[in-house]
């Protein structure tokens, strides 16, 4: 790597100091360290939500739980996969992408990815937001609820709350990637310690888990969705599946700093499946013990913190404020921040693409995306994951089958080099990503609210969004790559 960039190919459009392959000095993460990550991004608000929208939509308890785990199980996968490409080749996402969308084509899926990364990190910095709110009303006695503001639909603190939430991301962009991967080594024991503390006060203060546990899906025969478990597994599946997809792809950002493919692989199996397996069913749990203390089901952990009073509320709100800022760097800066510096190196750098995805996370209103588990899992998760399912699958198909895992990396940096046909589109790639999101496209249309009547055909695509996607992207690339 250090030939590479002491060489001329960095004094081009395509190259910049964040883009760089990265140094054998550089990669100090081991197996740990990828675990410790996951564990720090797998403890948050949203993820503690997966399972109240399965649940919601029928399952019982071991399949809301069994259904995220098989969902993680699934993502790993791909994850490791594309994941071989940053350990081998020290590479970001978005320069990845250039052998299989060609060095200018590669900025349409990059800023895709971005885009949705935005969207997650405004839903994660309104958690954050509102956990503040429901601290300085606990402290005063309610004191600063108030009316709606116009156009917004949230209060005046609420507003205010969110964006001092979000003014501390900026510290973290300005400090740039070590001090995030800093503060995920620090969290990840002290969130999940607090996680299974919420687990205990649940199980003590209600003497056991409550009815919850005990409620039958409401698929079984004489329920209300009887027969009609299988469509809702398959899209609850794929929104499990959805819901890392946007890791998946720029798990490179990550792994190029990795000991080894050893490293990357192990520490992302043990931090991810199980973990997420075991958060979904402290939330499902803790949940079913809320029925019990309060006399109702509340899945919103930080409305929960809310209803504990005294110094309970403060404790479990600060580490839920902790829990959300180390998702939100790691999965939803990083990614937009290569992303948006990709665009233009030389005037976009990581700290301006985090400025950028700053900017953005406001202007999306994440409050309305999550004023409903069906629009959040069935539009959102889901939705996006139709996008997402066929990057990833034109990344494995070139890296694994076409490139047989090898890259010449200085004509990654380079417009007239192997990965520039076509004026820098590779036409393969271009393609098969359009031939792979068109058929889950009617499915969302309609599920978002945009048409209706759409035959049951699309319909029944959709719930298999990302592995539709995936798949008919990958068949699509190698035919039209191998002509």
């Amino acid at each position: 790597m250090t030939d590479f960039q002491s060489s001329n190919q960095h004094e081009n459009e395509l190259w910049n100091e964040d883009l760089a392959p990265t140094r054998s000095d550089q990669r100090t993460w081991d197996w740990k360290s990828f675990a410790a990550l996951w564990v720090a991004m797998v403890v948050c608000v949203p993820t503690y939500m997966l399972a109240a929208g399965l649940v919601a939509e029928g399952f019982n308890w071991w399949q809301a739980v069994l259904t995220v785990f098989l969902g993680n199980l699934i993502v790993v996968v791909p994850m490791m996969l594309i994941g071989h490409a940053g350990a081998k080749h020290g590479i970001p996402f978005p320069v990845l992408l250039r052998s299989s969308f060609g060095t200018q084509g590669a900025k349409l899926p990059a800023v895709a990815r971005g885009l949705v990364a935005c969207g997650w990190f405004g839903i994660n910095t309104w958690v954050g937001g509102s956990a503040i709110y429901i601290i300085i009303n606990a402290i005063s006695d309610n004191a600063f609820q108030g009316a709606a503001l116009p156009f917004l639909g949230i209060d005046l603190a609420q507003t205010l709350c969110f964006l001092a939430f979000w003014a501390l991301h900026l510290y973290f962009i300005r400090a740039g990637t070590e001090s995030i991967r800093w503060l995920e080594t620090l969290a990840a024991p002290l969130l999940l310690l607090t996680g299974l503390a919420l687990l205990a006060w649940a199980y003590v203060t209600a003497g056991g888990f409550g009815e919850m546990l005990s409620t039958p899906s409401q698929f079984i025969e004489g329920g209300k969705k009887e027969g009609q478990f299988f469509a809702t597994f398959f899209g609850g599946l794929t929104a499990m599946v959805g819901f890392w997809a946007t890791m998946a792809l720029n798990i490179p950002d990550f792994t190029r700093f990795a000991r080894s493919q050893r490293d990357q692989a192990i520490g992302q199996l043990v931090g991810l499946p199980l973990p997420m397996a075991l958060f979904a069913f402290i939330s499902v749990a803790v949940t079913s013990a809320t029925v019990v203390i309060y006399g109702e089901a509340i899945w919103d952990p930080v409305k929960l913190a809310g209803r504990m009073g005294g110094w309970g509320v403060i404790f479990a709100l600060a580490a839920l404020s902790v829990a959300t800022l180390t998702t939100n760097l790691a999965a939803n800066v990083v990614a937009p921040a290569y992303g948006f510096s990709s665009l233009n190196p030389r005037k976009i750098s990581f700290r301006m693409g985090g400025y950028i995805t700053a900017g953005i996370g406001i202007a999306m209103f994440p409050w309305k995306v999550m004023e409903s588990t069906g629009g959040y899992i069935f539009t959102w998760l889901i939705g996006y994951s139709a996008l997402l399912g066929p990057i990833a699958g034109i990344l494995i198909a070139d890296y694994f089958i076409l490139r047989k895992c090898e890259l010449d990396v200085a004509d990654l940096f380079n417009n007239e080099g192997q990965y520039s046909a076509n004026g820098g589109w590779n036409r393969a790639g271009i393609i098969a990503l359009i031939i792979g999101i068109l058929p889950n496209l009617p499915g969302f249309l309609q599920v978002a609210g945009f048409v209706t009547g759409v035959p049951d055909l699309f319909l029944s695509i959709y719930n298999y969004a990302w592995f539709v996607g995936l798949f008919v992207a990958a068949v699509i690339y190698l035919i039209i790559a191998k002509k």
